[in-house]
């Protein structure tokens, strides 16, 4: 149903979320450091660096986003992970890892850099989320250590989702469909997109998430463009309205998109709309393990094309690509996107979102996510059914 409540009936209406997955178990985490130990080694290096940010957190638990202070995890092939940490931090950083570690502190007026380096084996895999600033000062600390890029250790540890990961997306993004059903219901004309995202703030938390991860509301005109304009848009009847949101349980991201119509759609919005959704659906039909990620982006602009948009990136079509990864980041690799050869994989998550930008008048984008089984794919949630009908 699009309009006919309210902020407080809807919100009223919900409850922290029963059916809770569990939080990933330690001997999960052990797995994950022995995947990339293994990694490291066949890429012809000693130890993988990891700075604070969701790399870290994959391995360690410990959610810490990356600051101007150096927190960083060596893990050699052989031998114990070494955690390097503010002094101050430490009662934080111990209530929150979740593997038993070497724990090498420094002082306010101490570098860092040099007693990372001193934990250094001769050649080291870096992750390639580790600032440029903390990578050039740690190389100067260790001018006999050999570095190469950790991208590779990194995606094959993370582009694989366990059955634990699953089940944290799967539950995210329910919440965050459930927030969409509702957000629909308030609507009504004269309503600001800033009054929408406070409200879709406030049932994430309802449901037991820490707010929104982010939210993206547009009527009209804003439509139009990807990630909108700064104007707080007002609600008329027969506007386009787009509202991308997600959350996070345990890290773990959902990322889902509505586009309908405020009122009666016009022949034109119900055209683009119904496009949009055949777009959709041939990128999901198309994936299965041995694709590549550009066959998938490949399948969505077919069915644009053959309906006169584009060709390629050109507008009235679809200006970006059609997909990404997303886990513990919410744009992750792979990429669904023009000449990326990444193979499909059972275990893969990816948003599936071929929008179509009508220059300057609306846009339309539908974005739902799937993972990749071992015979073709599977929605995590079901994909909008009607142009009148988001959830």
């Amino acid at each position: 149903m699009i309009g006919g409540s309210d902020a407080a009936t809807e919100l009223a209406a919900l409850t922290a979320w029963t059916d809770a997955a569990p939080p990933i178990r330690r001997d999960e985490y052990l797995a994950r450091m022995a995947r990339a130990r293994a990694l490291t080694g066949a890429k012809g290096a000693d130890a993988l660096v990891v700075g604070a940010g969701d790399s870290l957190r994959y391995f360690t638990g410990v959610p810490w986003g990356a600051t101007e202070r150096l927190v960083a995890m060596v893990l050699p092939v052989d031998g114990d992970p070494i955690l390097i940490c503010p002094r101050f931090e430490l009662g934080s950083l111990e209530a929150d890892l979740k593997i038993a570690a070497d724990i090498r502190l420094w002082e306010e007026d101490e570098d860092p850099a040099v007693l990372l380096a001193a934990a250094l084996p001769p050649r080291v895999a870096v992750d390639p989320a580790l600032a440029f600033g903390f990578v050039d000062r740690i190389r100067n600390a260790a001018p006999d250590t050999a570095f190469s890029n950790g991208e590779a250790v990194i995606d094959g540890c993370r582009t694989i989702k366990s059955a634990a990961e699953l089940a944290l997306l799967q539950q995210a993004k329910h919440m965050t469909l459930e927030v969409h059903r509702r957000a629909a219901r308030i609507l009504t004309p004269g309503i600001r997109a800033s009054e929408v995202r406070r409200f879709i703030d406030a049932a994430h938390r309802a449901l037991g998430a820490a707010g929104s991860s982010f939210c993206i509301v547009h009527f009209g005109r804003a439509t139009a463009f990807p990630h909108g304009l700064p104007e707080d848009d007002i609600l008329s009847e027969g506007d386009m309205v787009l509202i991308d949101t997600g959350c996070r349980v345990e890290g773990y991201h959902s990322d889902i998109t509505r586009s309908y119509v405020y009122g009666t759609p016009d022949a034109e919005q119900q055209r683009i709309w119904d496009l949009e959704k055949a777009a959709q659906q041939a990128a999901f039909d198309a994936a299965r393990p041995g694709v590549t990620c550009a066959q998938v982006d490949n399948a969505a602009r077919a069915v644009l094309e053959a309906g006169g948009l584009g060709p390629d990136y050109r507008l009235p079509g679809l200006p970006h690509r059609t997909g990404h990864g997303i886990g513990l980041s919410i744009h992750e690799a792979p990429y669904l996107v023009r000449g990326s050869d990444a193979v499909l994989a059972p275990g893969m998550c990816f948003s599936n979102e071929p929008m179509i930008v009508i220059p300057d008048r609306f846009g339309v984008r539908l974005e739902d996510h799937f993972h990749v089984t071992e015979t073709g794919a599977a929605w995590f949630t079901p994909p909008a059914p009607a142009i009148d009908r988001p959830v």
